[in-house]
């Protein structure tokens, strides 16, 4: 095997190693990105269907007016 691919296999060896200890710290990231994944869900929602698509045409319609005319 070349060198590289030792080292790489050494510290892929050592890097499972560590997942033993950081179980807990995985297990609240993955619940953190849940979260944050139903988060973003419900705010597209709302956006898409619910009272949020006008507010939201209209805050982009604002923005792009104001950039335009600081452009121009």
């Amino acid at each position: 095997m070349s060198q590289h691919f030792t080292r790489f296999l050494v510290r892929l060896r050592a890097w499972q190693a560590t997942l033993d200890d950081r179980g807990q710290a995985t297990t609240e990231y993955a619940l953190v990105l849940l979260g944050a994944a139903v988060l973003a869900l419900l705010v597209v929602a709302w956006a898409t269907s619910g009272g949020g698509a006008g507010k939201v045409g209209r805050l982009f319609d604002s923005v792009l007016d104001q950039v335009i005319s600081r452009a121009g």
